[in-house]
């Protein structure tokens, strides 16, 4: 029966994601929900001037409306794959996680509304964006915290178990920000982010088979539906992007399944495209302000890339082997670290 959900939960996701497209884009283009482009970008990319934004909302729905109606029909996520005995603690980092990602989704959708009034790419400011990014996710560390399903400990490959005590806040609000906002940088091409999201994704579907985690299961498999049904829109040519909205809650629905099992250090290798493409920022910062010098083309990283002759649905391609690359390492850490 569980893994019968699994499957219902993705078709579900896919369908409602892809259905969608046919009556959210066309709103979108009647109130002008355009997306500004910027003027430092790649000068093509003003072809894409006026591209419907806030797409995301298609894979929001998407997700959310199958998790409820999974959730419905056993009775909440059950962990043991269908045993009659329900883990609260695991119900709750499902829930909790997803309105977490909610959450950012909507502090996203802030920020695009502002960029789509303005009719220019900038929207919250920086200090703005990061306030609104911490408060969230302290507010999850404090959900997980309250419903006894947090603790103090980190997971250290190879290394152990470590309680760190009070610096796990910090340092887990750090990693959680920085997710969301590397899943943000990615979003750059048409079709990235989501390519490189579906193999994160079922990543966590692997590991969810394997320690018979159905919550977990729902959720990717959800996500894993969510973003196959947005390619059928996002890919190149796009008929829409996702936007902040999207983006957001993107990165903070990948923090949830790695908080699902208590490894957020998985991240690292999970999201090995979100690092890069978040270090290619900083880096570029760094040695622009320091040398006068830039060391990419363009940055994020995928813009160099493009910069230097490759297609989007190349840069798609070869960016989700990489990702793919990652869930593998993230997978023999998980077994064997």
């Amino acid at each position: 029966m569980a893994s019968r959900w699994l499957i219902i939960t993705a078709v579900t996701s896919f369908l409602v994601t892809a259905g969608l497209g046919y009556i959210l884009i066309p709103v979108l283009h009647k109130l002008k929900y355009g997306q500004p482009i910027k003027e430092i970008g790649p000068t093509w990319h003003k072809n894409k001037q006026g591209t419907p934004t806030m797409g995301g909302l298609l894979f929001v729905l998407g997700v959310v409306v199958s998790l409820l109606i999974a959730a419905f029909f056993t009775e909440g996520a059950r962990d043991g794959f269908g045993s009659d005995e329900v883990v609260s603690q695991f119900n709750s980092r499902l829930w909790n996680g997803l309105v977490m990602a909610l959450l950012f989704g909507f502090a996203g959708f802030i920020d695009d509304m502002i960029k789509i009034r303005r009719k220019h790419n900038t929207g919250l400011t920086s200090k703005q964006k990061l306030f609104l990014q911490i408060l969230i996710s302290i507010a999850f560390l404090l959900t997980l915290q309250l419903s006894g399903t947090a603790n103090t400990s980190v997971w250290v490959p190879f290394l152990g178990i470590y309680d760190i005590g009070f610096f796990y806040y910090p340092l887990m609000v750090f990693i959680i920000v920085a997710e969301v906002n590397a899943v943000n940088f990615t979003d750059g091409v048409d079709g990235l982010c989501s390519s490189v999201t579906f193999v994160a994704a079922a990543f966590f579907a692997v590991i969810s088979g394997i320690y018979y985690l159905f919550g977990l299961g729902l959720m990717s498999m959800a996500l894993m539906g969510a973003m196959a049904g947005f390619l059928v829109w996002n890919l190149n040519p796009a008929k829409v992007f996702m936007g902040d909205l999207g983006s957001h809650f993107l990165g903070g629905l990948i923090v949830a399944m790695a908080f699902y099992i208590n490894k957020p250090l998985l991240l690292l290798p999970v999201g090995i495209v979100y690092f890069l493409e978040m270090l290619s920022v900083v880096l570029q910062i760094i040695s622009f302000k320091t040398t006068g010098k830039r060391i990419f083309k363009m940055s994020p990283i995928h813009h160099h890339f493009e910069m230097s002759g490759w297609s989007e649905k190349k840069i798609c391609t070869i960016f989700s082997l990489v990702g793919l690359l990652g869930a593998a390492i993230a997978y023999w850490l998980e077994i064997y670290g």
